[in-house]
């Protein structure tokens, strides 16, 4: 939508078909969006046809072996690939995620004991192997902090758009959420902040 809005020609591909409806329903307004269901390892790509390709908290999904050099192929000279990964740091309200960790080993099988969220500053960047491929400058990583508020309901919308809470079976999914929420609802007030660390990787096509 960010990109749509700056009035940008924008070919988004996405391999769900619901996932593309929902997207084409999003983007009408916007005659220069196409939407377009492929995985991206499949999609055909006009040579150096694009000055931006980027990828939000999937990139580490595609295929290592066609994901860089597919995109390399579609940049113009001195176009950008722009990848952008999503990190659970500590932040936020801290002691709801020690407290949390409790749901998560009776109710999520094979939940290692003692989990802690790790700080921002101790996450390592992926680099996907840019910073030696010949079809790019080495990258610059940008990291951004950012903490976002949630009630009970919004904490357990997000919850269960995570695939490995998707795939519970029903009785520990519906015990999970029913502690999660206890523990929001009685200690936290209906309220917590979650730290997020967005890490913003940005190579330029020589």
């Amino acid at each position: 939508m960010p990109l749509a809005a700056r009035g940008y020609a924008v070919t988004a591909v996405e391999m769900g078909a619901n996932l593309a409806a929902v997207a084409r329903r999003n983007l009408a307004g916007f005659p220069n969006v196409r939407v377009e269901v492929s995985r991206f390892e499949d999609y055909p790509l006009e040579a150096a046809s694009f000055d931006l390709v980027c990828c939000a908290t999937a990139f580490s999904w595609l295929d290592p072996a066609v994901r860089v050099e597919k995109c390399a192929l579609a940049l113009r000279p001195g176009g950008f690939l722009g990848v952008w990964d999503t990190h659970h740091v500590a932040g936020g309200t801290g002691q709801f995620f020690v407290d949390s960790q409790e749901c998560y080993e009776r109710w999520m099988p094979g939940t290692e004991p003692g989990i802690r969220l790790e700080p921002a500053a101790d996450i390592v960047p992926k680099s996907y192997g840019l910073e030696s491929h010949p079809a790019f400058e080495a990258p610059v990583i940008r990291d951004y902090v950012v903490e976002i508020p949630y009630t009970t309901e919004t904490y357990l919308d997000v919850l269960q758009t995570y695939s490995g809470h998707i795939a519970l079976e029903p009785e520990n999914a519906d015990g999970l959420y029913r502690c999660i929420r206890e523990l929001i609802d009685n200690k936290y007030g209906g309220h917590i902040e979650k730290a997020y660390l967005f890490q913003l990787i940005l190579a330029r096509r020589r």
